[in-house]
């Protein structure tokens, strides 16, 4: 990489580690998923706990989303990609810990110096706090979903990805079930003297991990050039070319139209997800008959939903084609959705757990389908989609709108316009591409790239009809992968 290899490291010999070499890595690897999860999951409880200490509004809460996801996932990721290609992922991990640890540790202050006078003034600290904290996982979460797949074996990418990723969900709910003892019992409920001592157990942990990560040998990937041609989902299509015999990818990024519409639609899908988490507690506090501290601990059980959802998802993605399992969560996602925005009591908030079911593997899902096919424009495109995670900075604030003018219930309708473009995009895509159930084999498939993701780096395997695709086809294949590195080709009953 630009820039060198960074002390402490350990050049990856032969291109990625197998066995018991890679252990170690992936549990580091691990732990940074554990943390952002963790505080994930608390910032949807500090929403109405500052709503209560405070006194703000429903709408000058979302302020918390809005750094969140808008200062630190929309214009830091950047920032973040650039170290991470000039200095490796060790610096870029240590750099991201640091800023995480920092942001902890200034809650301290803000916290312990807050009084009823100064309360709005307090709120903005809290505010640069959650940016600083935003700013060190975005930076986190842009060298560890990369390293997690480029560090072992190309064929076990994915699994490997989603392995780490579920810890993430582990964690998040996890952060409401601690929050519904420390922030909404007692004399808790009504100070920020918790928050002061949460907070800091979170900046111990995150200097801890940096402690390990600083004088682990690391072993560091170094960074390849990723393939011209991405491989293309109709079997009769050579590598990166079409029917009318330009390669994928050749024209402009303006004109990848099916990037631009995964962006919306990721855009809008997780805007949807951060609003229906982030007033999930006022729904089940004013909607039915929950204590704030029980609406914590709901929160908690519908973010284990998600988290068993995820895994399901998985599961079913491996026997049907994506883009029809899409279909159907979106379809019930927007049914239970206008259940929830009509409902009332305790079955409706059943209903809003429930529904985090059906959001689990859209963001994925959704990443996968944006980034295909893209080409020379992969990594830009992958760029451009991390980027729709900027929907958790704009829908909030609309939705807290619509709360204090309309109340938390009749405010779902937010989230519900953001799934129904979601499911306009993947119908769309569905649509052009056969409306095929069942997954077919003899397609060809998108592979898992460099940088995280089904985005067309890597190679895994490569699927064709040996009938519609020759042999020369398969060797440009091999050509035109990262390295030549091609785990599998087959074809029919017989292997390459």
């Amino acid at each position: 990489m630009a820039g060198g290899v960074p002390m402490n490291v350990a050049p990856v010999q032969g291109g990625f580690l197998t066995g018991k070499k890679l252990i170690f890595p992936l549990a580091l690897v691990i732990s940074l998923f554990f943390l952002w999860g963790f505080s994930y999951g608390l910032l949807d409880v500090l929403n109405k706990h500052f709503q209560t200490v405070l006194g703000i509004t429903k709408l000058e809460s979302t302020g918390l989303q809005v750094m969140y996801f808008g200062g630190g996932y929309f214009f830091y990721s950047p920032i973040a990609a650039e170290v991470l290609k000039r200095k490796g992922y060790k610096v870029t991990i240590l750099m991201g810990l640091g800023l995480y640890s920092l942001g902890a540790i200034m809650f301290w202050p803000t916290a312990h110096f807050t009084t009823a006078a100064h309360a709005k003034a307090s709120f903005g600290g809290f505010l640069v706090c959650t940016l600083v904290i935003a700013c060190g996982l975005a930076t986190l979460e842009t060298a560890a979903n990369s390293y997690a797949v480029v560090i072992g074996d190309p064929a076990t990418a994915s699994a490997r990805l989603q392995f780490c990723q579920s810890w993430n969900g582990v964690a998040s709910f996890i952060g409401p079930l601690i929050a519904s003892k420390a922030f909404f019992t007692g004399e808790s409920q009504n100070n920020l003297t918790n928050v002061q001592y949460v907070y800091l157990a979170v900046a111990c942990a995150g200097l801890a991990v940096g402690v390990l990560f600083f004088f682990a040998k690391l072993p560091e990937v170094e960074e390849q050039t990723v393939r011209r041609g991405s491989v293309v989902q109709d079997g009769t299509l050579e590598l990166g070319v079409g029917h009318d015999g330009k390669i994928i990818g050749e024209g402009p990024l303006y004109k990848q139209y099916n990037m631009i519409f995964g962006f919306v639609a990721q855009f809008c899908y997780v805007g949807a997800q951060v609003t229906i988490a982030s007033f999930f507690i006022n729904y089940a506090t004013e909607n039915a008959t929950y204590s704030s501290a029980q609406a914590s601990q709901m929160l908690s059980y519908a973010l284990i939903t998600f988290t068993v959802g995820r895994f399901i998802a998985t599961a079913l993605a491996t026997v049907f084609e994506s883009n029809f399992l899409l279909t159907i969560y979106c379809v019930c996602a927007i049914a239970f959705n206008a259940y929830i925005a009509a409902g009332h009591g305790k079955a409706a908030v059943g209903v809003l757990i429930a529904i985090f079911f059906f959001e689990a593997p859209m963001y994925p899902t959704i990443f996968t389908l944006g980034t295909a096919n893209l080409g020379r424009h992969t990594r830009r495109g992958a760029g451009i989609l991390v980027m729709g995670v900027s929907g958790g900075a704009v829908f909030p604030p609309i939705q807290g709108a619509v709360a204090d003018a309309a109340g938390t219930r009749i405010s779902y309708v937010v989230p519900l316009c953001g799934f129904v473009v979601v499911l306009a995009y993947v119908v769309t895509h569905w649509a052009r591409h056969g409306f095929h159930v069942m997954r077919v084999k003899s397609e060809s498939v998108i592979a898992t790239s460099l940088e995280g993701g089904a985005v067309g780096g890597v190679l895994e395997t490569v699927h064709y009809d040996e009938k519609r695709l020759s042999v020369a086809a398969v060797e440009n294949i091999r050509r035109n992968s990262v390295g030549g590195s091609v785990k599998a080709v087959t074809g029919g009953v017989n292997a390459y």
